[in-house]
Parts: C-alpha cells; sequence; structure tokens
C-alpha cells in the first residue's frame, strides 16, 4: 500500500474551519475504490496544524486520486487557506491494513 502522512499549517483564520473547508475534498477520497483511509487529525501542540494520514491500495489507486477531478479541485481552493506549502511522508510499504502495537497490548479479559 501506499502510505502518506502530511503536515498542513492553516492560517489562523481558518484553523477552526479546517475539517470543513477541506470537508468535500475528504469525502471525495475516502469515496475512490482504491482509497484505505484518509484521515484528519488536529495537533495537541499546535492549533493551526492538521496531520492528514493517508493510504491507498497500491500505486494505480494512488494515481487514480492524484488524477482525479477533486484532487484537481482541492489544489486550486485549499492553499488559498495554508500558511506554508505542507510536507509529507510518502512511501509504499507491504502491508494492506494497521498492524498491531504489540508493546502495547491491551488485555481486558
Amino acid at each position: 500500500m501506499i502510505f502518506i502522512a502530511a503536515k498542513f499549517r492553516v492560517l489562523p483564520e481558518y484553523a477552526d474551519r479546517w475539517p470543513e473547508i477541506a470537508g468535500e475534498f475528504t469525502r471525495a477520497t475516502r469515496a475512490e475504490p482504491g482509497c484505505l483511509w484518509f484521515d484528519w487529525s488536529r495537533s495537541v501542540e499546535d492549533p493551526e496544524e492538521y496531520v492528514l494520514v493517508e493510504a491507498f491500495r497500491d500505486d494505480e489507486a494512488g494515481a487514480a486520486h492524484v488524477g482525479s477531478e477533486h484532487f484537481r479541485q482541492a489544489q486550486r481552493t485549499l492553499p488559498a487557506h495554508l500558511a506554508e506549502t505542507p510536507r509529507i511522508v510518502n512511501t509504499t510499504i507491504p502491508q494492506d491494513d494497521w498492524s498491531l502495537l504489540g508493546e502495547m497490548t491491551v488485555d481486558r479479559a
């Protein structure tokens, strides 16, 4: 799978509304057949930073995402709300879902 983590620094005046601003793009991406997940989180240390964790089934799904109309629309509209160019880690890993964190196994039995 293609695994991506990206940090978005949002202008202060848009920080509280970022989920709404990115909402259409988020919904459209989650509906893509090759999207495994597309999840936003807000930094607990910096309220103007959002972290996007996303995964796509394979290179074909990643290419379909980047080639989609909703991606092109996001390229046109989202940067106006950002303080800087987002930072990204993008890699391909040999799995297709989250693994369990064995060092913190929860046994509720």
